[in-house]
């Protein structure tokens, strides 16, 4: 994996590759940790080509979410696919980090949450199969 590396304006951008996994999260973590030494305080992670994340990337972006906020800094995920967004709402992450839809420019949306399920006793609640 190699992380392509942008800014626009005073934001930082790291472009993930095709999979954010253990062989390879250390390579996102120096790139990012790199530019907050340089004082960068505005960041955005670019999932667009990204089709695989395990345990061990979301925990890479778990740390590095709590490092940047404890600098006053901003973290948004962009470009997430379908899957990833279930993902991010199944851990509960999606309230962790500012997910958006677009390139990061637009305002955030948060990511789609799965249907509840009807709770027995309700008077709403259609009846259970």
């Amino acid at each position: 994996m190699s992380i392509a590396i942008s800014q626009l304006g005073d934001t930082v951008i790291l472009g993930v590759g095709e999979q954010l996994v253990v062989s390879n999260r250390h390579e996102l973590k120096q790139a990012f940790l790199d530019a907050l030494e340089q004082g960068k305080r505005k960041f955005r992670i670019d999932f667009q080509n990204t089709t695989g994340l395990d345990s061990s990337g979301l925990g890479v972006l778990v740390s590095l979410s709590k490092r940047l906020r404890e600098q006053g800094g901003e973290l948004r995920l962009v470009h997430l696919n379908e899957d990833l967004r279930t993902l991010f709402s199944l851990t509960k992450l999606d309230t962790l980090f500012q997910i958006d839809e677009g390139d990061g420019g637009g305002a955030a949306r948060p990511a789609p949450r799965a249907p509840r399920s009807p709770v027995r006793g309700s008077d709403q609640a259609e009846p259970l199969a």
